[in-house]
This record gives structure tokens, C-alpha cells and sequence, in this order.
């Protein structure tokens, strides 16, 4: 969808200030917003796909004024209310008001470190064979879905290169939305400075992103 959190390209934000030595966490609070995001994550209550839509879809003004992590945990709530395992009032209180409702599973603490370290694989087996190789041009479609969707909004109608084949991924824009995975073949595009923002662009900059084959058409 084209939301606040789709920036590439997007002029007056002011330069990205690397912070030396930077911790992971700056407040203990983000350190426990991160575990429940995960943690809830585990239970099977919704797709990864499914959590980065629910962050993608707050307010502009609210998305913009946030920092990272409370960004993070709007979205947690967004999606806990929206399934209903928590309500307002209990996010209000900050406590549980009502018997829990019953999940598919939970990440027990002794468990952690070794779920994480297994991670999530979105990689998937082929159906079919790639439309596309390294070396052909593409365009990026002009698409604008008020569903989920991981084609940037800056590539969107403008030529690339095929660089790299990824293999078969978990398709986003279904995956977000409970339609099952889908899986499509996975691409490394590169795109030229100049084609995305014009011949005041820097001419020796290319801009590399990875894309579904649904997002593209051959050049």
C-alpha cells in the first residue's frame, strides 16, 4: 500500500545521522516491545507478512512522529485487538481484564535463543521454472494496491536489470492478507539513478532491490 512507511526517494527528512556505538536498544521499554512482538509472533496468530502490514498502516501523522520501536509496538496492538486476544481496555489498564484467549503455541523462554538462531525460512520449492535470468531488462509495474505489497513506490514504472535469482519465496502480498503463501520467483533488480529520478539524479548511482516476479514486466 502506499503508506507513510514507503519513503524511498522522498525529500525534506534530512540525512540518515549514524549514531557511534549504537546500542540495540535505547529504553528498557523497546527491549520488551521487541520480545513481545516476537514472542506474539511465535503464537501463530498471524504472518510475518500480516505484522509489517498492521505497522504499514498506521496513520501518516502517527507512523511519521514515532520511533522505531513504538512503531513496532502500535502495530503489536494493532494486531492483538484486531484478533481479538486483548481489548482496548485491557491495552488501556495495562493489565488483562478477562480470562487469556487460547493461542496455537507459545515460545517458551528456554527456547528462545534456539528458535532464533533456526530464524524463518521463506524460501520455497519451484512449481515453475524463472520467467526471467540475469542480464534481462525488466520494468517494475505500475502498481498502487491498497493491500500489502513490497514493490517501493519509487520503482514503480521504470526499467532495471536483473542482477540475481533468489529462487522461490514466500509471495508478501497474499501471505500479509491470510490467502496462503503463494510462493514466486525472487529477483535482485538493479535500477538506475537517472531512470528513477531524472537526469539531476547521481549518475553514478544504481539502486538495488529485490522484487517478485508478479511486480514485473519484461523490458
Amino acid at each position: 500500500m502506499n503508506g507513510a512507511q514507503d519513503l524511498g526517494g522522498m525529500m525534506g527528512f534530512g540525512p540518515v545521522v549514524q549514531e557511534d556505538n549504537e546500542p540495540l536498544f535505547h529504553a528498557e521499554w523497546e527491549r520488551r516491545a521487541f520480545a513481545a512482538t516476537l514472542a506474539m509472533g511465535a503464537t501463530g496468530s498471524w504472518t510475518l507478512d500480516a505484522s509489517r502490514h498492521a505497522r504499514e498502516t498506521l496513520p501518516p501523522a502517527q507512523y511519521l512522529s514515532s520511533s522505531y520501536y513504538q512503531i513496532w509496538l502500535a502495530g503489536l496492538e494493532k494486531l492483538l485487538t484486531g484478533r481479538g486476544l486483548v481489548s482496548e481496555d485491557e491495552i488501556a489498564a495495562g493489565h488483562a481484564l478477562t480470562p487469556p484467549a487460547p493461542i496455537k503455541r507459545k515460545l517458551l523462554a528456554e527456547n528462545v535463543a534456539t528458535t532464533l538462531a533456526r530464524g524463518g525460512p521463506v524460501d520455497r520449492p519451484a512449481s515453475a521454472p524463472a520467467k526471467y535470468a540475469v542480464g534481462d531488462r525488466i520494468v517494475a509495474k505500475n502498481m498502487h494496491p491498497e493491500t500489502h505489497t513490497r514493490l517501493p513506490r519509487y520503482v514503480r514504472g521504470h526499467p532495471g536489470v536483473i542482477e540475481a535469482v533468489h529462487g522461490v519465496h514466500v509471495f508478501p502480498d497474499t501471505n500479509a492478507h491470510g490467502l496462503g503463501e503463494q510462493p514466486h520467483w525472487l529477483y535482485g533488480v538493479a535500477f538506475k539513478a537517472s531512470d528513477l529520478w531524472g537526469a539531476e539524479a547521481d549518475p553514478k548511482l544504481t539502486v538495488r532491490v529485490d522484487l517478485w516476479e508478479p511486480y514485473l514486466d519484461p523490458a
